[in-house]
C-alpha cells in the first residue's frame, strides 16, 4: 500500500507568505488612506451640520447673545444654545478625536479675519485635522490658496475651517481624470 503524504511543502508555504506579503505592502497604505479620507469627509459634513445650526440660530436672534471661542464641548454655551432645536446632537469632537473650535460674533477674529469684516451674527468652526494642530494658514481675502490638494497621508493634518457657511480652508475637489 503506498503512503499518501499529506500536507504543504516548505516552498509552498513560502510561496503563500510571499503573496501574501506582497499583497500587504501593496494594500495597507491604499487602506490607510481610505480611512483617512472617509475622516475628513465625516468631520467636513459635521462642520457643515454645525455651521447651519448656527447660521439658522443667527437668523433667528440676530446676534450672539453670549461669547465662544476655541473648543466646544457638550455643556458649552454654544451647543446648548443650538441643540435640539437647531441640530439634534451637536458633534463636540472630530472624527480624528480632537474638539471643535467654535468663534461667534466680532470675537471671530482667527486666521486673520479682520474685525471690520465681522459682525456680530458671524461664526467661524475650525477641526485642525488629524494632528490635531493648527497648520498656521493665514486667511487672505485676496487670494483662493486655502484650497489644497489631497495627495497622501501629510494633506490630512491640514485644516479645514468655515466662516459662516462658506469654506475658506478645505480639501480642493478634485477633478476627473483627463482634465
Amino acid at each position: 500500500m503506498p503512503k499518501i503524504n499529506r500536507g504543504f511543502t516548505l516552498i509552498e508555504v513560502l510561496i503563500v507568505v510571499a503573496i501574501i506579503g506582497i499583497l500587504a505592502v501593496l494594500l495597507i497604505p491604499n487602506a490607510i488612506t481610505a480611512i483617512q479620507k472617509s475622516k475628513q469627509k465625516s468631520t467636513m459634513k459635521d462642520i457643515v451640520s454645525i455651521a447651519t445650526a448656527a447660521a439658522d440660530f443667527a437668523t433667528d436672534n440676530g446676534e450672539w447673545t453670549f461669547s465662544q471661542t476655541g473648543d466646544i464641548n457638550p455643556s458649552s454655551e454654544f451647543v446648548q444654545a443650538i441643540t435640539p432645536f437647531y441640530i439634534k446632537i451637536c458633534p463636540a469632537v472630530d472624527h480624528w478625536g480632537e474638539p471643535y473650535k467654535v468663534h461667534l460674533g466680532n470675537q471671530a477674529t482667527v486666521r486673520n479675519i479682520q474685525a471690520e469684516d465681522l459682525g456680530p451674527d458671524d461664526f467661524v468652526i475650525e477641526s485642525y485635522g488629524r494632528d490635531g494642530d493648527s497648520d498656521g494658514w493665514i486667511y487672505d481675502p485676496t487670494t483662493v490658496d486655502g484650497f489644497y490638494t489631497v495627495d497622501g497621508l501629510p494633506a490630512f493634518k491640514y485644516d479645514m475651517i468655515n466662516w459662516n457657511g462658506s469654506w475658506i480652508r478645505a480639501p480642493r475637489v478634485a477633478l476627473p481624470s483627463g482634465n
